[in-house]
């Protein structure tokens, strides 16, 4: 079967991968439709440090093809969005509705794929950017047969990351500043979770200015082109002199993390959403933060996927989340150099391979 690899030294689109038979707690799916994240780029480019080889992808919908024992709550022939929470479903994080924070939810890379007789591991429990894939039932949520495939793959991952952020980890309330800094597949979903949460101020910025359309139909209502100012933080002020309740950094640049921190009113909490350099360093004003604010990191968007995919499912279905929006091109497998790079420079809010 077709599918992307990294072997360490370069992705490859290849024809010759196999996958195992799912087994007790385990679910193949027939992938449809995968969403190219930057975290996929962020394994090619070192970032993200991973095992290889691997199967890239971790945004995806498809059909069962098959369960293993012990499996319930899906049969072959549903519709189903992945997430990449492989959580124990067990441990006191779970039982505690946090699993996110389940131990055992990362860095355990099974190697359910092979390839001319060796063994490759899954990326993020997933590995999406396969034909089929094999994972915990956990990670397969039952949707609606009427969502498209190219919409329902970018719930998994995206959105449960983007609006789970608003919603789940700052709790964005009716009323509240927000401000976004980068408007990428992830920005936008914090606009949308913030205008669902009811926020009246939703600031986006971005250094690219043809993004401000786009933002604006997520739930932006107001946009600051970051290249055409000296000083951003001044330019957001002007807007919100006061500073904002929640700010989220969305693009993994320090210097960005700084602004979000900077720009806070009050009690009010900056969210981490974009992932930097395993090793960099970000600084802030100490004295800054005595009124009460708060530098919050975010996993997953807090999310609890059986719960959050077939709700956002749900609000997607009563047009008050945008999926199709999202999706800016769909590319087949094959065209994956295509798509990386058209992600790679920001030319799409997302991009979708399709099998």
């Amino acid at each position: 079967m077709r599918g992307v690899i990294f072997d360490g030294t370069q992705p490859l689109v290849v024809d010759d991968l196999e996958v195992r038979d799912p087994g007790p707690g385990e679910v193949l799916v027939e992938i449809q439709a995968a969403g190219l994240c930057h975290s996929d780029l962020s394994v090619i480019d070192g970032t993200i440090p991973f095992p290889v080889p691997v199967v890239l992808g971790h945004e995806g919908a498809g059909i069962v093809e098959a369960v293993g024992p012990g499996v319930s709550h899906v049969v072959p022939g549903d519709h189903v969005a992945l997430s990449t929470l492989a959580n124990c479903g067990t441990c006191a994080e779970c039982d505690r509705g946090r699993p996110t924070m389940c131990r055992k939810a990362i860095g355990y890379p099974g190697q359910p794929f092979s390839r001319q007789g060796n063994g490759l591991f899954n990326f993020a429990s997933n590995s999406a950017f396969a034909e089929k894939t094999v994972v915990k039932a956990v990670q397969a949520v039952k949707i609606s047969k009427e969502i498209p495939f190219t919409s329902a793959a970018l719930i998994g991952c995206g959105v449960l990351t983007g609006v789970g952020a608003a919603l789940n980890r700052a709790k964005v309330d009716r009323g509240d500043t927000v401000v976004v800094i980068g408007t990428g597949g992830i920005g936008l979903n914090v606009l949308q979770g913030c205008r669902i949460a009811g926020a009246t101020r939703i600031v986006a910025v971005d250094a690219n200015p043809a993004k401000e359309d786009v933002a604006r139909q997520f739930g932006a209502t107001d946009f600051i082109d970051a290249s055409a100012v000296d000083d951003t933080v001044a330019a957001v002020r002007e807007l919100l002199p006061t500073g904002a309740d929640h700010t989220f950094e969305c693009v993994g640049n320090v210097k960005l993390i700084r602004q979000a921190i900077d720009l806070l009113d009050r009690r009010g909490q900056a969210v981490l959403l974009g992932v930097p350099a395993a090793d960099a360093e970000a600084t802030f004003l100490v004295s800054s933060m005595y009124l009460d604010k708060s530098i919050l990191g975010c996993r997953y968007g807090s999310s609890r996927p059986q719960r959050d995919i077939a709700l956002y499912a749900e609000l997607y279905r009563q047009g008050r989340l945008l999926l199709d929006e999202l999706v800016t091109e769909t590319y087949p497998v094959e065209d994956f150099a295509k798509a990386a790079d058209d992600a790679h420079h920001g030319r799409v809010a997302r991009g979708v391979l399709t099998f």
